[in-house]
């Protein structure tokens, strides 16, 4: 989302909650949370074989991390319907927000290691 939009609104928080609570019931909520803004976030940069670390905050920022949810589907279909759910109720109850919804698969396997 972008950055410095301020706290959800009441009317988010509470379609939010029942959102989660009957995800939850259905066993597809796992985990999830919202993330406090980058004012005090700290980056660890790795370039050319160094680690920098970079305090907050990033004037640069545009979009930030707001939140995120572990949710299981048993289909791709069910997790897009899942998905455009989760960010309909944003555009409903909180419309002055501007975000994207991203959604990406868990890995379960380590990825393949590359030659040096």
């Amino acid at each position: 989302m972008e950055e410095g939009q301020g706290a959800p609104t009441q009317a988010l928080m509470d379609a939010m909650d029942v959102y989660i609570g009957e995800q939850a019931a259905k066993g597809v909520f796992l985990d999830g949370g919202g993330l406090y803004g980058t004012e005090d976030a700290v980056n660890f940069i790795v370039r050319d074989g160094a680690t920098t670390r970079v305090d907050g905050p990033y004037a640069e920022a545009k979009e930030v991390v707001g939140g995120w949810a572990i949710m299981q589907y048993d289909t791709l279909e069910e997790a897009i319907a899942g998905s455009q759910e989760f960010a309909e109720l944003h555009a409903k109850y909180w419309p002055e927000c501007r975000m994207v919804s991203t959604l990406r698969q868990i890995s379960d396997a380590p990825p393949e290691a590359q030659d040096a």
